[in-house]
């Protein structure tokens, strides 16, 4: 069987996103492999091509869009939330405040750049941003993934990422975060086929909730309780992670013409032009 290399985050959406192909439930005609790497990472190794389908920050996606397709499924969109800038109580950040983002180019840190112009970045690993703002290593930090629903209670929101983002498109668009792309070296009959399993095992794990996260839960794979672990799949995997809408491919093209406006894009890409061509199959078989 042909093996396919795939990576996604450890983060709790991902992990019960890919599941049902790790269990078996779905896929029998390629020999999937699985690596579980932080966002900025799987960002870093997009950009070198290193796996066949990888998650990715939709931000990152203009920078590979030449050697990778857009996949329609296994999103991530916030629609009212989001990404937070925390710091401690009682404090009031300067213009060139010091912050922690979880990756030069994931979404959160596209639209921090957006807003706050002067602030001295640095870059850590997601899960060690709540400390970094604890131990005055930095002044703020953008948590992300579980992080957003429960953090230390010296901490605080200062900003809503999803309310920047509101403001800077002036429109009602979901905020895109965390996508899936393919490989273009793949034969197209091949992606077609592995859009397709991805697609049934976030379909399956939606339907399947309950019997999924026990096993993720009882497997230890989880970093959340259970009852955190069903609001955050409500906010992030869910059946609009099955295959994006329309209203959700207009907030990627949202995102991509303000990575343009703001020079971080060196031209405008429509996503649609991107996904895979499913339609390719049908008329090859009629």
């Amino acid at each position: 069987m042909k093996k396919i290399k795939i990576a996604h985050s450890p983060d709790a959406d991902d992990i019960f996103m890919y599941m049902a192909i790790k269990f078996g439930w779905v896929g029998n005609e390629f020999s999937y492999e699985n690596s579980a790497l932080d966002i900025q990472s799987l960002n870093e190794f997009a950009l070198k091509n290193e796996f066949d389908a990888t998650a990715i920050s939709f931000a990152l996606y203009p920078l590979i869009a030449k050697e990778y397709a857009l996949l329609r499924t296994a999103v991530s969109f916030g629609e009212g939330y989001g990404p937070k800038l925390i710091k401690k109580k009682g404090t009031k950040l300067k213009k060139n405040f010091k912050v922690a983002l979880s990756g030069a180019n994931t979404t959160n840190a596209l639209i921090f750049r957006m807003k706050y112009k002067q602030a001295r970045i640095s870059y850590k690993n997601f899960l060690e941003i709540e400390k970094a703002v604890l131990d005055d290593e930095v002044d703020a930090g953008v948590l992300i993934h579980e992080s957003i629903l429960e953090f230390d209670e010296n901490l605080c929101v200062e900003a809503e990422l999803w309310d920047i983002w509101r403001e800077l498109i002036q429109e009602e668009l979901p905020l895109p975060l965390g996508a899936m792309a393919l490989r273009r070296s793949l034969p197209l009959s091949d992606a077609i086929k592995v859009e397709r399993d991805l697609s049934k095992a976030v379909e399956l794990a939606d339907s399947n909730r309950k019997i999924l996260a026990a096993m993720l839960m009882e497997r230890k794979l989880i970093r959340v309780n259970e009852e955190k672990l069903e609001h955050y799949l409500d906010l992030y995997a869910n059946k609009n992670s099955i295959s994006m809408s329309q209203t959700q491919i207009a907030a990627v093209n949202a995102l991509f013409k303000l990575g343009y406006e703001y020079k971080f894009y060196d031209k405008i890409i429509d996503a649609k032009d991107y996904l895979i061509p499913i339609e390719y199959e049908n008329a090859r078989n009629s």
